[in-house]
């Protein structure tokens, strides 16, 4: 039995009969004709009472952190968006606003204040995949750090339809330099046949339970990608993990055959624990195994060799195992590699009919416009998505590890974001879901920083102004859906945010939402990308980097204008209903 909170008033409803389509969490099933029935409508206090606040902590730098433990974490819950006429924002600031939401009016005739923002829904671009973290060695380290209650409300935060609903999930395969100690599947030297392939105790203790728990908190089935940073020491032309090294032989030999069939290997063990994987990516940075004294894990590839391998070994592998239909992803390195990776790789067709899209991550983007790379990869190879794989801050020697309350990072992420979506790219993959307050563990002390910080002493974990620069690309959706044969009679339905239903779906499903053309009146400062999602409604997100506050009008056609104005260093994430 649900137990519902005092401040509710029940009221029983006598309904004709109904045809209902609900919303169960996986998929909407429509249900036949039923009998006259009583509903509750349960009506909820106002929006802005029914919010968890965030717990601030400041630690000196320029904004303050979210503090959750295992009874309490912030989160505005599930929500819906006003009726036609209205609009609903979500605002997060260096000021401390975290995903604080309101409502405006839209007008009739423009207020002629500031900047206008004009949609134009007819121009159509990609359609979203999703957004994710990576569940590495220290990620779940840290995640199992905490008690069982803070764990759950961790996992919650990112995966669950309180949380920002994450869909994506990048796995290292074996591992990585956020590993405790160095380590693959198969380190018996001349295993060809990887005889003695085993998955490690950080696979099978701590990642997949957490998987398996992640997709249980999911209303949807979590899409994995996986991603591995070298090949067993023995196969390489240096004889270790780290540092310059390649695959020994030519592509069809023996060491690449074997390399490519460590993947189905890893895809069948994996499968066994029920966790299948959307995609694979070529492997992490082939670019770093080009570089003489790297310091952690890395098999290098030109782009010549990785075409030639997916080609003639990763391909044919994949399209005769079990797992056909898993994607491939070429490059999984930095965007300056484009478009001439790209052009190498997809410019054969041997190796291109085996590829689906191209993995990108974000270091180094200052040195290459997005035009340039993503775009111009998207010109020459529109059929291939481009997909965002890593991203972290406090990577760079002159910013290194972690810093508590950092808002310059939470605009980083949303700059780098929006300007990944404004050139085709179709999801974003963050690095380490957690770490540590020093930014690991790292067994190279490659420390960096992470949306989610860790301190275990404490049992409580720190939402980091770079969370909500990621939650801003998750919005709600509608929650309940109904047509009735009887159109003169109306349902006034809330739904209350603490009842677990089965027919209630995620509020964050970003899944198909399409891209679509929105322009500014005149040069300003702000940062923004709309999107039209599967019900119709529209999205718009806008970032603002500047120190004034910025007063704009948005101006969508279809229903009017939507005045709005962006607090100096704000993200702010407008949506509202067009019919």
């Amino acid at each position: 039995m649900v137990q519902l909170p005092p401040s509710c008033l029940v009221l029983a409803l006598v309904l004709g009969a109904a045809d209902l389509i609900l919303c169960t969490g996986k998929t909407k099933q429509p249900h036949k004709t039923l009998p006259p029935l009583f509903l509750c409508a349960l009506i909820m206090p106002p929006p802005l009472q029914g919010i968890n606040r965030c717990v601030a902590r400041n630690f000196g730098h320029d904004s303050v952190v979210c503090e959750c433990n295992s009874t309490y974490c912030d989160g505005v819950g599930p929500v819906s968006l006003p009726p036609l006429g209205q609009f609903s924002t979500y605002l997060s600031s260096r000021a401390g606003s975290r995903m604080e939401p309101g409502r405006g009016q839209v007008q009739v005739n423009s207020s002629g204040a500031g900047v206008r923002l004009t949609l134009a829904p007819y121009q159509k671009y990609q359609r979203i995949r999703g957004f994710g973290g990576a569940m590495t060695d220290a990620a779940a380290i840290n995640i199992l750090s905490l008690s069982a209650g803070a764990q759950e409300q961790l996992l919650r935060q990112y995966f669950s339809e309180e949380g920002i609903g994450y869909s994506v999930v990048r796995v290292p395969v074996a591992s990585c330099d956020f590993s405790t100690r160095l380590y693959t599947y198969a380190d018996t030297p001349g295993d060809y046949e990887l005889k003695n392939f085993t998955l490690a105790p950080e696979d099978v203790n701590m990642k997949i339970p957490l998987l398996l728990r992640a997709q249980a908190l999911s209303p949807r089935p979590l899409s994995l990608l996986g991603s591995a940073w070298s090949a067993p020491a023995w196969l390489k032309t240096n004889g270790a993990l780290v540092g310059k090294g390649s695959l020994k032989g030519q592509p069809g030999g023996k060491e690449h055959k074997t390399w490519a069939q460590y993947y189905i290997r890893f895809l069948e063990e994996y499968a066994k624990f029920n966790l299948t994987f959307w995609a694979l990516t070529t492997g992490n940075e082939p670019s770093a195994g080009e570089m003489t004294n790297y310091s952690f894990q890395a098999l290098g590839f030109t782009p010549e060799e990785q075409r030639d391998w997916v080609a003639l070994d990763l391909g044919p592998a994949l399209r005769s195992s079990s797992h056909p239909h898993t994607h491939v992803l070429t490059l999984d390195d930095n965007r300056l590699l484009l478009p001439h990776w790209a052009k190498v790789v997809l410019g054969d067709v041997h190796a291109a009919r085996y590829i689906h899209g191209v993995a990108v991550h974000w270091y180094l983007d200052s040195l290459v416009p997005a035009e340039a790379s993503l775009g111009a990869t998207h010109r020459l190879y529109p059929e291939y998505y481009l997909f965002g794989t890593e991203a972290c801050a406090g990577w760079s020697p002159l910013d290194r590890g972690v810093k508590l309350g950092s808002w310059d990072r939470a605009e980083q992420y949303a700059h780098d974001i929006l300007e990944d979506l404004n050139h085709y790219v179709v999801g974003w993959t963050d690095w380490n879901l957690a770490l540590d307050q020093t930014g690991g563990p790292n067994w190279v002390k490659n420390f960096v920083d992470s949306p989610v910080i860790v301190d275990a002493e404490r049992d409580v974990f720190y939402k980091q102004p770079s969370f909500y620069g990621v939650a801003h690309f998750r919005w709600p959706r509608v929650l309940l859906y109904m047509s009735f044969l009887n159109r003169r009679r109306s349902l006034l339905f809330f739904i209350l945010r603490s009842l677990r239903m089965t027919s209630v779906c995620s509020k964050f499903l970003w899944e198909g939402s399409q891209r679509v053309g929105v322009s500014a009146s005149g040069k300003t400062p702000l940062e923004f990308a709309a999107f039209v999602r599967p019900d119709g409604s529209v999205a718009l997100v806008v970032l603002n980097r500047s120190s004034s506050a910025i007063q704009f009008e948005v101006w969508d056609p279809a229903v009017g204008y939507l005045p709005c104005t962006a607090p100096a260093h704000s993200l702010l994430t407008v949506a509202w209903n067009t019919h």
